[in-house]
């Protein structure tokens, strides 16, 4: 019988939900729903430095934005499990770590950072991978008692085996094997008692019940330390799976100062980007569906996701697929879906004020309908529609060779005649004056539609044309229609 699945994602409240801690959380969520399991976001605080007093509820808020729950964390019932806290957890973890030092696999370790700089130094002088060398491994009672009388408080280090190999299986990358000898005895608390990530981690998936430790490949280096531990303790080690690497649209390795693409999900739901979107993207950095398709609903990865499918080949963050995928879904929302994604930019921007009155917001509103075709996102209804808020229109290239055309000037004038005599400045009027503009020069197709739509909006192509004159409005028209003929 095959143990229950139960994974989890387990971020440092340092700050935003990056793209990476996103995607490593979406998998782990598909996971568990596809196998029926349970899914565990857990809190790991025990870097006290780097904690951000809200990033855990901003944390939450963004997986919540995404669409992704959790069965257990520190807003549910703790249950067995609980807390879901590392810093709630402490008297745990040294209770363990003391278990350690009493069975002789750890040990209080009294050199200062001065002291192992120093050593650093030498070894990188000597051409050597820089790693603790040992010193304090095997001290007498004696000795301990020298340092603690000056007063030295110590760490406890873990005291690694030496020549061996750690081989594992990955279920995304195989066999991966290290050598015991290249990883040196590593910190598993600090002085103040507080145990160190890759101790803290162990301990929480064992009790937690943690079957599969699914995460991007910048963890790869902490699984044979985190194996170690398991086995030091005489614990079953988790399924450990891998993905690959997230690669900026250069293809390089992205850093946190990566001006090349935006990296939080916070920033991706301000732009006004659809979660769904965000979502469907993320699973497919790094896993492939079954067939050619690429838009998925959540209901249908939870469906389809298995880890045999997730890639140990770097995925490429492409910002223009990204942007196309959203577009995808804005063409598919309810238009008020749309509205809440780009009426907030207008408003911010100053396009339109947050008072408006009922007439102006019915405008905004069918101004956003009128590009919902084109969006990529919210926020980009600010440069789509720049020709709506400013007074003289300016031509791109392919306008100007339009409007130079020698039946450009006859079409204008009968059309702005045509508009002079409506009574009402609505769709199907206008329509009606195209098309008696049409019957009176004799001009029709490209030859009448582009001038139009170039003179009035400086572009040759753009969403329909008798609604982009009325919302222009009837004034900004007939100046535009008399500037082109100048």
């Amino acid at each position: 019988m095959a143990k229950e699945v139960r994974v989890r994602f387990a971020p440092s409240p340092t700050g935003h939900l990056h793209i990476g801690g996103a995607r490593s959380a979406l998998f782990n969520y598909l996971m568990a729903k596809h196998t029926n399991g349970t899914f565990v976001l857990r809190i790991e605080d025990t870097d006290q430095a780097r904690n951000v007093e809200t990033a855990t509820e901003k944390l939450m808020d963004s997986l919540k934005w995404l669409g992704i729950q959790w069965d257990e964390s520190v807003d549910t019932e703790h249950g067995e499990y609980g807390p879901y806290r590392s810093m709630e957890r402490v008297h745990l973890y040294k209770d363990y770590i003391q278990q350690l030092v009493d069975e002789g696999k750890a040990y209080y370790c009294y050199m200062t950072e001065d002291e192992l700089e120093a050593e650093r130094e030498a070894q990188k002088a000597r051409g050597e991978m820089p790693k603790y060398s040992g010193r304090d491994r095997d001290l007498t009672a004696e000795q301990r008692q020298a340092y603690e009388a000056k007063g030295i408080k110590p760490v406890v280090r873990f005291k690694v085996p030496q020549g061996q190999m750690i081989t594992f299986h990955d279920s995304v990358r195989e066999e991966v094997s290290f050598d015991s000898n290249g990883i040196g005895d590593f910190v598993i608390a600090r002085k103040d008692g507080v145990p160190m990530y890759n101790f803290a981690v162990v301990v929480d998936d064992h009790l937690m019940k943690i079957s599969h430790v699914i995460r991007g490949e910048e963890h790869l280096s902490n699984t044979p330390r985190q194996i170690l531990l398991f086995e030091a303790f005489g614990w079953e080690v988790p399924t450990f799976a891998h993905a690959s690497l997230i690669l900026n649209p250069n293809r390089q390795k992205m850093s946190k100062r990566d001006e090349s693409i935006i990296q939080f999900v916070e920033q991706y739901k301000e732009l006004g980007y659809m979660p769904e979107a965000i979502v469907n993207f993320l699973a497919l950095l790094g896993w492939s569906p079954v067939g050619e398709e690429e838009i998925f609903t959540l209901k249908q990865l939870e469906e389809q996701f298995t880890l045999d499918r997730v890639s140990k080949a770097p995925a490429v963050f492409d910002t223009d697929k990204l942007a196309w995928m959203n577009n995808q879904y804005i063409k598919e929302a309810d238009l008020d879906e749309v509205i809440d994604l780009a009426l907030p930019h207008l408003i911010s921007s100053g396009r339109v004020s947050e008072n408006m009155g009922e007439e102006r917001l019915e405008w905004a509103k069918r101004l956003i309908g009128l590009y919902q075709e084109q969006m990529q996102y919210g926020a980009e209804i600010v440069t789509l529609t720049e020709q709506f808020f400013k007074k003289d229109v300016d031509y791109t290239e392919d306008a100007k060779a339009v409007l130079a055309e020698e039946q450009v000037p006859e079409v204008l004038e009968q059309f702005a005649k045509e508009l002079d005599q409506l009574e009402e400045f609505t769709v199907p009027e206008i329509k009606k004056a195209i098309k008696a503009t049409q019957k009176a020069t004799g001009q029709k197709g490209k030859k009448l539609f582009m001038p139009i739509r170039a003179a009035v909006s400086g572009q040759t192509h753009g969403p329909e044309l008798g609604d982009t004159i009325e919302l222009l409005g009837k004034a900004v028209v007939t100046s535009r229609l008399q500037e082109a003929v100048q």
